[in-house]
């Protein structure tokens, strides 16, 4: 087979496949014998059919599979083998594709258009001057997250009154028009409530302060204001059956449960941070602070890309893109796609793709690559960072490998993960080579930030 290319200008190319009979004969033979072996035809015992027959039924099909293999196989092993970085995919060539005639010819000629990468040649100096946000770490922002550590763990204790956030558990009864219980009435041993759950006020009052073994009697349907849902699940029923329960009942408490959040000392210090890291209310707002800066680095370093990839792109106004192709390109390949919307969103899928070909190009000259020591760390971090969001810090290293490779057991997950590391090497690499300004916001003029950026 013949190959050859023909670079029309610097970003668009054609590639054109000589294909002769000598180059597909032996793959349609071969396809021919495979079809004797088990082709059932009218006249023959399987596998005894002539050559001649199954030429006739088959042969035409088989060339064209051979040949639709064959130049699918040999264009992208020369694309290949010639190292072209090509955008998109090869499609058929406009105009220049002669008609084929498989019952006729037997040599064919196809011809391909292809869009090869611009040369990129954008970089980031010391004359670049960025600023870098840094969220100022406040007071509130530390309280907050005591909180938080102190609700997380704390643990739920018997009470002797009812408060409006308590859950009580009681014996529930339907009763009758007389207050009494209503014979194959509705009853429930282990029915729960929260007071705060409650909308009619009068009824939430009659259970505040409530001991246990207090029998209040009131109706469901009415404490909940019709609120089916919570109805059903009260009275464990289903939602069509709420019309048949809408009298009173009797609830008598058997137990009062109050979650009490845990007390700040060294005992909740110790659960969070490794025993003895911590051993003072000072030392545990501070162990605080540094975890909640260091939660808050990736969205400084986001914030970081987001301006840089703004003046790498516009850096990157005069590089030449195969406009034609790739817009031919889109629609071929997205067929809920009009040339409508691709024209309209031609600036935005163009910007992408300069970003994406200047970071290629920055993660070879920076000889930025991830291996899979860099994954499996990477997996742990994440992995640390979950459960550090429920406040649990000090996760043991078997639990957060454990973790790890249940992530790494997903392809996509894997995919994710390395394109994440490339990003942040190349975040790194960025920094260091511009002059950066450091800028200390405020959360809300943080926040701004990205909802500008969503705009």
């Amino acid at each position: 087979m013949n190959i050859t290319l023909n670079n029309i200008d610097p970003v668009n190319a054609t590639i054109t496949l000589e294909v002769a009979q000598a180059d597909y004969a032996n793959e349609v033979e071969k396809s021919l014998k495979d079809l004797r072996k088990n082709a059932n035809i009218p006249g023959f015992r399987r596998g005894m059919a002539p050559k001649s027959v199954l030429q006739q039924m088959y042969g035409k099909s088989a060339l064209v599979d051979a040949v639709n293999k064959l130049v699918t196989n040999s264009l992208l092993d020369y694309i290949k083998e010639q190292k072209l970085n090509i955008l998109g995919e090869p499609l058929p060539a406009e105009g220049e594709q002669e008609a084929l005639n498989f019952n006729k010819q037997d040599d064919y000629q196809f011809t391909f258009d292809i869009a090869l990468a611009p040369q990129m040649d954008v970089k980031l100096t010391k004359d670049d001057k960025m600023p870098y946000y840094v969220v100022q770490i406040t007071d509130e922002m530390i309280d907050r997250q005591i909180e938080s550590y102190k609700t997380n763990f704390g643990a739920h204790n018997l009470a002797d009154a009812v408060a409006e956030k308590d859950i009580v558990k009681g014996f529930l009864i339907e009763l009758d028009e007389n207050g009494e219980a209503k014979e194959d009435g509705l009853r429930n041993d282990d029915a729960v409530l929260m007071p705060s759950f409650i909308k009619d006020e009068a009824v939430k009052a009659t259970f505040i302060g409530a001991q246990q073994s207090a029998v209040l009697v009131f109706n469901p349907f009415k404490a909940y204001e019709g609120n089916e849902a919570e109805i059903a699940s009260f009275l464990k029923i289903k939602k069509d059956e709420i019309e048949r329960y809408t009298g009173d009942f009797s609830f008598e408490i058997k137990e009062i449960s109050r979650y009490t959040p845990a007390e700040l000392n060294q005992e909740l210090f110790d659960k969070i941070y490794d025993p003895g890291t911590v051993t003072s209310e000072d030392a545990f707002r501070e162990k605080i602070k540094e975890n909640i800066a260091a939660q808050l680095n990736p969205e400084s370093d986001y914030k970081f890309i987001l301006d840089a990839r703004k003046l790498l792109v516009e850096k990157a106004v005069d590089v030449q893109l195969p406009d034609a192709f790739l817009k031919r390109w889109i629609l071929a390949t997205n067929s809920d796609r009009t040339p409508e919307t691709v024209e309209n969103d031609y600036s935005r899928i163009i910007e992408d793709l300069k970003f994406h070909l200047i970071k290629e190009q920055l993660a070879k000259e920076n000889g930025i690559q991830v291996d899979q020591d860099d994954i499996k760390e990477y997996a742990k971090r994440a992995t640390r960072a979950q459960f550090a969001q429920y406040g649990m810090s000090n996760v043991p290293d078997d639990l957060l490998e454990k973790y790890a490779q249940e992530m790494l057991k997903k392809e996509e997950t894997i995919h994710n993960l390395i394109d994440k590391l490339l990003e942040d090497k190349l975040i790194e690499a960025l920094k260091a080579q511009v002059t950066l300004e450091l800028k200390e916001v405020t959360a809300d003029e943080f926040s701004k930030f990205f909802e500008q950026n969503k705009d």
